[in-house]
């Protein structure tokens, strides 16, 4: 690979990590040809793209980013694999759910919503983020709930303001 192939992957790299909220750092290597291609099914199926990199192009591509990474450039060993994702828990799910039939891929590091996580063990965490359309949906039943009690008080009260206001000073 010359140069300005090699900086031509960088800044495709680079714009990749500046569009995308999510990003996971996966180790896919082990898999045979079928489950790979399983796997990238699963993520195609997922909205997820899966591409595998070298390393010392992603350090490159991370350190040229606007975003702070942390200490995830330090996992950068052995094969790699990216994943971008729109859902913040996406790939997390995918990887927990592919891990059902097979030990890997196991997650190396994952940069959601700001925030860094390093190694495998932070993926019962990363599962358990919530969306932002799942934030807003919880939000929205929460201030419905107090309206809801309104509603069912003037139902069961009667029509008259103090059977109203007994019903509500109950609940």
């Amino acid at each position: 690979m010359t140069r300005e192939e090699k900086a031509i992957v960088i800044q495709d790299l680079t714009s990749q990590l500046a569009e995308s909220p999510s990003i996971y750092l996966a180790d896919i290597s082990g898999l045979n040809a079928t489950q790979t291609s399983d796997l990238r099914r699963a993520a195609f199926k997922a909205n997820i793209k899966l591409a595998v990199v070298k390393n010392t192009l992603l350090a490159k591509a991370m350190e040229a980013s606007d975003k702070e990474f942390g200490e995830l450039p330090g996992v950068l060993k052995g094969n790699t694999s990216l994943m971008f994702s729109e859902v913040g828990n996406a790939p997390a799910k995918l990887i927990k759910n592919f891990r059902k039939k097979s030990d890997k891929p196991l997650l190396k590091g994952a940069f959601v919503e700001e925030a860094v996580y390093i190694g495998d063990n932070n993926l019962d965490a990363l599962v358990s983020i919530k969306s932002k359309e799942e934030m807003v949906a919880e939000v929205i039943a929460l201030l419905q709930s107090p309206a809801k009690n309104v509603i069912s008080g003037l139902k069961s009260g009667g029509g008259k303001l103090a059977g109203i206001l007994k019903t509500l000073s109950e609940k």
